[in-house]
């Protein structure tokens, strides 16, 4: 389902060339829930903006569903992150003027979708998250937790076959995360999806199948996480990238 190969990036700061990306490898063949994790400057964030079409890499290949996403053009980019990917971030983006359904709607609305269509599919998917009676809320009346899960039904409009979430849980308290995280792990197994959670928190990395650890730009190990806690897959992580 994803595969790259010797992916490069840098970015420009102060007219010098800094690498983010050092020639990432990745396959992943089947669907579940994955995680990407690394400190603070480790590239995880860069890779995802790749591997959701967000940006282009330098130099290298990401192959996604069987699509040649480093050879898109920006508008056929924007279509395959409409319907084929989906989304979450920290921020939650949500728009403060409009109502949860509202907001689930909105790439939708925008693509000019039939509203009777978009508002039965908002509410199914908000029933699913535990929100349906709060469709009508908008953000302000909603949690940190509630509001999340807004931007996952909002992502999850289009039944995506690739489900990718930056650091999702850094705005919410320790409930709120572990629930949000079981939620991705449920979504993956009962939707067949690909969901990848880009992450720094070993308790987050604790309920995905595998984890995937970047340092420096390269991606240094992997960690199955049978039989492991959230201090088990510190421990791991630590040996795996002091061992670097």
């Amino acid at each position: 389902m994803l595969r790259c190969l010797d992916v490069h990036k840098s970015y420009k700061l102060a007219g010098r060339s800094v690498p983010a990306l050092r020639g990432v490898d990745l396959s992943i063949e089947q669907p579940g829930y994955y995680a990407i994790m690394g400190q603070s400057g480790s590239g995880k964030s860069t890779l995802l903006h790749l591997l959701a079409a967000l940006d282009r890499p330098d130099k290298g290949e990401i192959h996604l569903a069987g699509r040649a996403i480093h050879t898109l053009s920006e508008r056929d980019a924007t279509l395959l992150r409409r319907k084929e990917i989906g989304i979450v971030f920290q921020q939650f983006n949500l728009i403060p003027t409009l109502s949860a359904r509202e907001n689930v709607e909105l790439p939708g609305s925008l693509a000019g979708d039939d509203p009777r269509t978009l508002e039965r599919r908002s509410r199914e998917l908000l029933d699913r998250l535990g929100l349906g009676d709060r469709a009508d809320h908008r953000p302000d009346a909603l949690s940190g937790g509630e509001q999340q899960r807004v931007a996952i039904a909002r992502a999850l409009l289009y039944s995506p076959p690739v489900l990718f979430a930056d650091e999702p849980t850094g705005n919410l308290d320790s409930a709120s995360s572990h629930k949000l995280w079981t939620m991705l792990g449920d979504i993956a197994n009962e939707q067949k999806m690909l969901v990848i959670m880009v992450t720094h928190e070993p308790a987050a990395a604790a309920h995905c199948r595998r984890i995937y650890v970047l340092q420096d730009g390269r991606f240094r190990t992997t960690i199955d996480t049978e039989g492991l806690d959230a201090s088990g897959v510190a421990a791991r992580y630590q040996q795996s990238v002091g061992a670097a």
